[in-house]
């Protein structure tokens, strides 16, 4: 069985203040993504011995960005769409194995005042066909900040989130596309009724002390993955970032 991790570190050089390294052992994963390294080339070395890395940086400083270290190495490695609008900001980064395409994934948050929307909703369709297109040679998990509640039961403060970016009835609609085009949200899988379990927090009032919080971390994977989802796990209890890894247990 593999053990795959996601975590949005919200600045990676941050995080190794906070832990970093006891999570990193603690959670022992076959492949750990994370997203919002915001970091550039050479601006941080990790020795993680038994792990081959692999970064994408966005061209913009101290933003964004995401990597995967894994334990196997890949038969092939992609860095972002192959769309220039899109492949600025190291947002995505594909690994391919002899059975399946792992990939990690940093969708753009639609921001203050919904002014990123727009290219938010321009977003989702492409990097859902692209995924769709890698679906057709073979299976497809795809993880991190997807910056989405897809579901009331996903958030805590549904009412007054309505309209509020990672919670409008566009993003939550590219999400439902994006299923219904042949893949499964892993932990509602595999607990489709479990409450109050959240992967994010604001720093703000605190969200997290209250477990005022979004699900907006996740991993997506092909439909016909489904029987091999052994398990899905949410580490509410480990701290470091605004954001707490999510993990895949599969017999892949």
């Amino acid at each position: 069985m593999k053990k795959f991790v996601s975590w949005n570190v919200n600045g990676i050089r941050a995080c190794l203040n906070k832990g970093f390294s006891e999570s990193f052992e603690k959670l022992d994963a076959d492949i750990l993504c994370l997203q919002e390294t915001k970091v550039q080339a050479g601006q941080v070395e990790l020795d993680l011995p038994g792990y081959h890395q692999y970064w994408n940086y966005a061209e913009k400083k101290g933003y964004s960005g995401t990597a995967i270290f894994t334990r196997e190495e890949p038969l092939d490695v992609a860095y972002g769409l192959d769309i220039p609008e899109h492949d600025t900001e190291g947002r995505v980064i594909t690994l391919e194995f002899k059975d399946f395409y792992f990939i990690t994934v940093y969708v753009p948050n639609s921001q203050d005042g919904l002014r990123r929307l727009d290219y938010r909703m321009k977003w989702e369709d492409d990097f859902r066909e692209y995924i769709k297109s890698l679906d057709k040679d073979k299976p497809v998990i795809y993880c991190g900040d997807l910056n989405v509640a897809h579901k009331e039961i996903d958030i805590k403060n549904p009412s007054s989130n309505h309209h509020n970016p990672g919670f409008t009835d566009e993003e939550r609609g590219k999400m439902t596309e994006m299923l219904e085009a042949g893949f499964i949200d892993t932990f509602r899988y595999v607990y489709p009724d479990m409450r109050d379990i959240y992967s994010w927090w604001s720093y703000r009032f605190q969200a997290r002390e209250r477990n005022a919080g979004w699900r907006i971390d996740y991993f997506i994977a092909s439909e016909r993955l489904s029987g091999a989802v052994k398990d899905a796990k949410i580490h509410t209890d480990i701290y470091g970032s605004d954001h707490c890894p999510v993990e895949l247990d599969i017999e892949i």
